[in-house]
């Protein structure tokens, strides 16, 4: 019972109600309107933390199938279309990478990839945040929960390396000497790589699905060469610009290389199941870039990684079944892709899009891509779940651009990648945001403000180099 909050609950309930009593506009099936009151009491629950996110999706399935709004009349089949979310193979792909990454954990390759990194780097501040952020972008085509790769794996190693050098997290005086630019340099290094592949965070291949509604089809190639530009670019800057407005106050640590060399050392030489990681990661590469050559889809590729690290006994059953994680996600995931979708289907989705170009249908597509990347981003402050965000408003206006004349692919990448970015603003903005914000190095007001500027850095790297990139590249 302590799990669900009353008065967030009534206030969730009320919204709910409230929308499905109200007449659908006129355009609106009245299935689609009352689905569309229950996505909304959904997000608002999510957002509010009502209940947990599992939660909220279970409340969600029982009252669609009930409600009988994607059937009407038919509740064997209503509960059919209920749950069809959990046989979508994007779904899987995100649950089995999930898995997988569990193998970099449990192996310890990601630490050591880490404490390698910052051998070769971590002679100077700056070095050494380059060494944990390019430690992080080598992780992240395998390790889709960036909490996961950024709480779990880089978090750990970035803390211990401050602490190493005086910065304490319960010596506040002492949090500025390195603690407060690592932490919010990894973190902008975690959302980055996010950004940079599919299986970079678990919204991408959710902004997938709902882009392949609209007809726009992205693969794990086409996501890695549209983002890999702006995204190295974005790599090599935020370090600068954070160095610049929230400088360390220690600029050498040339004891780093020494502490992850005796790391190393204690790890000892590489282990069996660790080579057995790396290979599996090669291979996994290899068929995501050459799928389209091999007919040999994301998803399927997850699952010849998943048993190849099961058959080696690099994870084990138990393993997977211990993975809370991977089966929350598939819960969630699967209930707000069978809304969004279904939304989509019923016309709801259309209808919106039609509105809005009503309104600013005036406008040229060249002027409406900024307007429509910046309310996108920006509204991320009234967002706790970079999910919620992605389900809520990312296939409205990806429907609404694409009805303007913007081209499909650049919106629907450029959208895609906002969703990892825009974490950057808040303390709460994205998966690993609280894990390096309790760490206490960063005050509630640095990390706004200091979010702010690296936002703003982000949207121009992404939308004006990124832009051009896609544009060279034949993408629009």
């Amino acid at each position: 019972m302590k799990e669900v909050k009353i008065p967030q609950t009534l206030i969730t309930v009320a919204v709910g109600i409230v929308l499905w009593i109200i007449p659908a506009p006129d355009g609106v099936k009245i299935e689609a309107w009352h689905l569309f009151a229950i996505f909304v009491a959904t997000i608002l629950g999510i957002i509010l933390k009502a209940a947990p996110m599992g939660t909220m999706c279970m409340i969600a399935i029982a009252v669609t199938a009930f409600s009988q709004v994607l059937a009407p009349g038919e509740a064997g089949k209503s509960i059919t279309l209920a749950l069809r979310g959990f046989g979508d193979k994007v779904i899987w792909l995100i649950g089995i990478s999930f898995f997988i990454a569990r193998g970099f954990i449990k192996t310890g390759l990601g630490n050591r990839i880490a404490f390698i990194f910052i051998r070769i780097f971590g002679k100077s501040s700056l070095g050494l945040a380059y060494g944990l952020g390019l430690a992080d972008l080598c992780l992240a085509p395998a390790v889709p929960s960036n909490t996961a790769r950024g709480g779990g794996i880089i978090y750990p190693i970035m803390k211990s390396m401050a602490i190493s050098f005086g910065s304490e997290p319960d010596k506040p005086e002492t949090h500025r000497k390195l603690g407060s630019f690592l932490t919010l340099n990894s973190y902008n290094m975690n959302l980055i790589s996010s950004s940079m592949f599919l299986t970079g965070t678990a919204s991408n291949p959710m902004c997938q699905k709902f882009a392949l509604n609209l007809g726009i089809k992205i693969t794990w190639m086409s996501w890695a060469l549209a983002a890999i530009v702006p995204g190295l670019v974005a790599f090599f800057v935020i370090p600068l610009v954070l160095y610049k407005i929230y400088p360390p106050e220690l600029k050498s640590t040339k004891d780093a290389p020494g502490i992850a060399r005796e790391k190393l050392k204690d790890m000892g030489p590489i282990s069996r199941n660790e080579w057995l990681m790396l290979l599996t990661f090669f291979i996994l590469l290899f068929l995501w870039m050459t799928g389209d050559l091999f007919s040999i889809d994301a998803t399927t590729t997850a699952f010849i990684g998943l048993v190849i690290l099961l058959l080696t006994s690099v994870l084990t059953w138990e393993d997977v079944k211990s993975e809370k994680g991977a089966w929350d996600t598939i819960v969630w995931f699967s209930v707000l892709v069978m809304m969004a979708s279904s939304l989509n289907e019923l016309g709801f989705i259309g209808w919106f899009s039609d509105l809005v170009k009503q309104q600013i249908g005036g406008l040229s597509w060249q002027m409406a891509f900024p307007i429509i990347i910046i309310v996108y981003f920006f509204s991320h402050y009234l967002f706790a779940s970079a999910t919620a965000h992605v389900a809520a408003m990312y296939a409205a206006l990806l429907g609404v651009g694409v009805s303007l004349g913007i081209p499909g692919l650049l919106l629907a990448f450029m959208l895609g990648f906002i969703g990892s970015l825009y974490g950057t603003l808040t303390h709460y903005g994205h998966g690993p945001a609280p894990v390096f914000f309790g760490s206490g190095y960063v005050d509630l007001k640095s990390w706004w403000v200091k979010g702010l500027v690296t936002g703003i850095a982000l949207l121009l790297i992404y939308m004006i180099i990124g832009g051009l990139w896609m544009n060279i590249i034949g993408y629009y």
